[in-house]
């Protein structure tokens, strides 16, 4: 691998270029995650039960289909585009049909056999292969835009704006247009919206890749793979020697943690706001407070991870997070607004580390070429994009888990003090358990501090330039 030469510096266009690629993947992404459950039980009247062995099956898939094109796009040869950026032109216009075809409310009259049939097939080619087949390559490429740690950490906090940015547009604005007033007062839900919605976020994503493509630069180039060379390593060893990385371990242990608890809380908090403060407006003011708070921590972080040291601040901001659930906790708040402030104040911490997070993933990919002399972008990156599913699942039935075991009655107006009070337990007491938890493991199991990262970034830099000379 080597920086090639004569091309255009990293620049503002990287950073854009970058951002539209994960609101591409999140006008996909986020929508089916946030929607998706509603369409097939509401519009097409599928059980949630059988929803639920779709989505236990496809993160089974997930784990063949991740790994599996990150060992696809390793050992693919570069083209004069790249390594990595060719599979977001390739797969731009199949996953944004895919996103489409999933919410087709016309099949609402449709036989149960034929809708189950249906959902099954689509579902599974949108996420276990088209959603794989773009976000690997994507999520690997930041690494081949730059090799320069501090760059890496722009464009990490770039593409945390592209996913706070989608989330903003598709939770705000998706329930004023699929939901519906009837005479009597009813909320209920448009099937003809429901695809008319996904058209538009299909069209958006199709765009935003399009403008991943053209505004980022590759400018390290990778050795092109000698397919005459006899050794050859299996799947199973490379994955093996994947797994010996301590970093990327810590940071899968991290995520699926993180991811837990964030989704669990997010679950939580529906009912918090409704059953124990009864006041949603205050869970949309909340909600919304991630995107000014994006926006401000942009301007510094990747500047001031360069100091610092990304670790750290992820160890500092994690154990600040988890404290100020615990200080919600012990104060058993009451009034919805001091809730609100002080746990807006914890997503600081939470918006500092994700917008960091994908920072590591590019200096874990450094830390494997150091301890075994191979470049395993994608596949690194499939095994920790695969690991983010297993959070997803878990945390998928836990919130419902949860409110079973402490007896809320959903057919009930009004809960018992006893279950709000639990509610108001879980939502505080669990993220400061996993926020706490996250920083120990960042202090004393993930190896990549600030110094280790800079030594393994000039480690790397002198190997590259004895193979180009």
């Amino acid at each position: 691998m080597n920086n090639s030469k004569g091309v255009k510096p990293f620049g503002f266009k990287d950073k854009l270029g970058y951002l539209l690629g994960d609101l591409g993947n999140d006008f996909s992404f986020i929508f089916s995650s946030s929607f998706l459950m509603l369409f097939y039980t509401k519009v097409w009247g599928i059980p949630a039960s059988i929803v639920g062995i779709l989505f236990l099956v496809s993160r089974f898939l997930d784990a063949f289909t991740d790994i599996g094109m990150g060992t696809i796009i390793d050992k693919s040869t570069p083209t004069k585009d790249g390594k990595f950026r060719p599979w977001i032109k390739r797969v731009a216009l199949p996953i944004s049909i895919m996103t489409f075809l999933m919410f087709q409310s016309g099949l609402s009259g449709a036989s149960m056999t034929v809708k189950i049939i249906v959902m099954f097939a689509t579902y599974i080619l949108w996420g276990s292969f088209c959603y794989t087949a773009i976000n690997i390559p994507y999520g690997s490429m930041a690494s081949a835009i730059t090799d320069v740690p501090e760059e890496r950490a722009i464009l990490s906090t770039w593409r945390s704006m592209g996913a706070n940015i989608a989330s903003v547009i598709v939770n705000s604005l998706v329930p004023l247009f699929i939901y519906y007033t009837d005479a009597s007062g009813n909320q209920l839900v448009s099937g003809t919206n429901f695809t008319i919605v996904a058209g538009l976020f299909s069209l958006c994503s199709f765009l935003c890749y399009i403008g991943c493509f053209k505004l980022t630069t590759e400018r390290v180039k990778f050795e092109k793979k000698d397919n005459n060379n006899k050794e050859k390593v299996s799947f199973f060893k490379n994955f093996g020697l994947i797994l010996k990385n301590r970093a990327l371990l810590a940071m899968i242990a991290c995520s699926i943690v993180l991811l837990l608890s964030q989704l669990t809380v997010g679950t939580m908090n529906q009912y918090l706001f409704a059953d124990y403060f009864k006041n949603i407006g205050a869970l949309s003011v909340y909600s919304a407070a991630a995107l000014p708070i994006s926006l401000v921590l942009v301007t510094f972080l990747a500047k001031l991870s360069g100091k610092v040291g990304k670790k750290e601040i992820g160890t500092i901001s994690m154990i600040f997070t988890g404290a100020l659930y615990f200080l919600v906790f012990v104060l058993r708040v009451r009034n919805p607004w001091v809730y609100v402030s002080i746990t807006v104040l914890a997503t600081v911490g939470i918006s500092a580390f994700n917008m960091l997070i994908w920072a590591n993933i590019t200096d874990i990919i450094d830390y494997q070429e150091v301890l075994t002399g191979k470049r395993d972008d994608a596949t690194i990156y499939g095994v920790y994009s695969f690991s983010r599913k297993i959070g997803q699942a878990l945390a998928g039935g836990f919130g419902g888990f949860i409110l079973t075991f402490i007896g809320y009655n959903s057919a009930s107006a009004t809960q018992t003090v006893a279950v709000t009070e639990s509610i108001y337990t879980v939502s505080t007491i669990l993220p400061g358990i996993c926020y706490i938890g996250i920083g120990l493991i960042l202090a004393f199991a993930y190896p990549l501090s600030r110094k280790v990262v800079e030594e393994n970034s000039a480690k790397l830099a002198k190997i590259h330039k004895s193979k180009a000379v």
